[in-house]
């Protein structure tokens, strides 16, 4: 199953609203949302928890500080978390203040985030 595109248009609709210059990358079974080129967030299907999740890199203090909320889960793609960032289930974005603290985490954090190295 693909991505859940109506998750996808909410985090549109925030980007836009913040008026954050963003484009949009497929990527990891859904789509990332790149803010100065640089990963800010994202949505995919997961095919272990058969559920819906957003991807937040929100940095490594903020998501300790976040990993008690609701729905927060680290970011596991190899059986080793990812640092700074973490998956949220749909019980921690469904109402729209939830998904707006995460994103605006990631808004936060992208300023202090490394641009990934361009490959040649």
């Amino acid at each position: 199953m693909a991505y859940n595109e109506y998750v996808a248009d909410r985090i549109r609709q925030f980007l836009n609203e913040k008026k954050a210059p963003f484009y949009e990358k497929k990527m990891m079974g859904g789509v990332c949302f790149m803010v100065d080129d640089k990963m800010c967030c994202g949505t995919h299907f997961d095919k272990k928890r058969e559920t819906d999740l957003i991807m937040a890199r929100i940095g490594e203090v903020a998501s300790m500080e976040a990993s008690n909320r609701k729905g927060c889960l680290p970011m596991d793609f190899t059986g080793r978390p990812m640092k700074g960032f973490v998956f949220i289930g749909p019980e921690g974005f469904d109402l729209d203040e939830d998904l707006e603290y995460w994103l605006q985490l990631c808004l936060d954090f992208n300023p202090f985030a490394k641009k990934s190295k361009k490959r040649k």
